[in-house]
C-alpha cells in the first residue's frame, strides 16, 4: 500500500496597519510571534513619522510602506504583496488580544468560514470605545443584517482572518476607516461565509491615541453604506426609494383625488402636482433598480466563471 502524505500545514500571514503605533507595535509583533511562531508578520506603514517601523524591524516583523494614506489603501495593498494561504489582519493600537488568533484561525482551518472576525461587543471597558460608537455599530449591523439576512455583531472589528481566495475576490475602493464595512459587505455579496468569534478589547496604553474622528468617520461610514448597497443591492435600495415615494404620492394624491371625483374639479393643484411627481419617480426608481440588478447579476455571473478558469 503507498504511503499517503500528509497535507502540509496551511502558510499564515500576521498583516498590522499601522499609523503612528511606536508606543504598542513592539507589543503587538512580540505577543503574534508568540502565539503563532511559524507564521509570517508584515508591518504596514502608513507614513509613520514616529519610530513605528524601526521598532517593529526590531521586533521581527517585515515592514511594507504604503505612502497612499489610509487604511483602505493598507488592506488593498496588503492584499496584493501578502501571499500566504490564511491572513490575519490586526490594529496596531495594542486593543486586541492576541491570544484568541487560535479561536480566529479555528474555523478557516476547519474549512467552514471565508472570512472570520473578531467581534467585541461582549467584552470591553468603559473606556475602549468612544461615544457613540458602539450606538452606530449596532445600527450599521442592522442595516446590513437586515439586507443580507446575517447575523453580524460587529461590522467595525479590524481584528480578522481570511482565506486567501477571499482576499483575493474583495476589490478595495474604500480610502479609510470605512473600510471593514466593504469587507464584510463585499463578502456577503459575494455568497462567502462570514463567521464571528468573540474576543476581549481593551484600552489603548498611555500615550498612544486614536486617529478615529467620531462624526465625519461616521458620516463616511454611512456614505460608505450608501455607496455599497447602490452597487451591491440596487433592488433593495431603489426599492425601497420606490416604496417611499409610492407613499408619499399617495399621501398627497388623496385630496386631489376626493376633490375631483366630488366636485369634478380639483382646488389643491399643488398636491395633485407634487403627487404626479412622486408617482412617476417612484416607477423610474423601481425600473433603475430593476435594471442595476440584472447587470449586476451578469457580472457576479461573469466573475464567478472567471474565477473557476483561474482556478484551473
Amino acid at each position: 500500500m503507498a504511503n499517503l502524505s500528509s497535507t502540509p500545514a496551511p502558510s499564515i500571514a500576521i498583516t498590522i496597519p499601522c499609523y503612528q503605533e511606536e508606543k504598542t507595535i513592539t507589543q503587538v509583533v512580540t505577543e503574534f510571534r508568540a502565539q503563532l511562531p511559524q507564521a509570517a508578520i508584515y508591518v504596514f506603514d502608513n507614513n509613520c513619522t514616529d519610530r513605528t517601523a524601526e521598532f517593529a524591524r526590531a521586533a521581527g516583523a517585515t515592514v511594507i510602506r504604503e505612502k497612499k494614506q489610509g487604511k483602505g489603501y493598507v488592506v488593498a495593498t496588503l492584499f496584493e504583496a501578502v501571499d500566504a494561504d490564511i491572513i490575519v489582519m490586526i490594529d496596531g493600537d495594542g486593543t486586541y488580544d492576541a491570544s484568541a488568533v487560535h479561536r480566529l484561525l479555528a474555523p478557516i482551518l476547519a474549512g467552514d468560514a471565508d472570512m472570520v472576525v473578531a467581534a467585541r461587543l461582549e467584552q470591553y471597558t468603559d473606556k475602549s470605545f468612544r461615544k457613540f460608537h458602539v450606538a452606530g455599530n449596532q445600527m450599521v449591523c442592522s442595516i446590513i443584517n437586515r439586507i443580507f439576512g446575517a447575523n453580524i455583531s460587529d461590522i467595525f472589528s479590524g481584528y480578522r482572518a481570511f482565506t486567501r481566495e477571499c482576499a483575493r475576490s474583495i476589490p478595495i475602493t474604500s480610502r479609510g476607516f470605512d473600510v471593514e464595512t466593504e469587507l464584510t459587505v463585499q463578502s456577503l455579496y459575494r455568497g462567502m461565509v462570514v463567521r464571528e468569534i468573540e474576543a476581549p478589547y481593551g484600552e489603548r496604553p498611555a500615550g498612544s491615541f486614536s486617529k478615529l474622528r467620531t462624526i465625519p468617520d461616521g458620516i463616511r461610514v454611512l456614505l460608505r453604506l450608501f455607496l455599497l448597497l447602490r452597487a451591491y443591492k440596487p433592488l433593495t435600495l431603489f426599492g425601497s426609494i420606490f416604496l417611499i415615494l409610492l407613499l408619499v404620492a399617495l399621501g398627497t394624491g388623496a385630496l386631489p383625488f376626493t376633490e375631483l371625483v366630488l366636485h369634478r374639479y380639483v382646488a389643491s393643484r399643488a398636491c395633485a402636482i407634487v403627487s404626479i411627481a412622486c408617482s412617476m419617480l417612484a416607477f423610474m426608481s423601481l425600473s433603475l433598480g430593476l435594471v442595476l440588478s440584472s447587470v449586476n447579476q451578469r457580472f457576479l455571473e461573469l466573475e464567478r466563471v472567471v474565477i473557476k478558469r483561474i482556478k484551473r
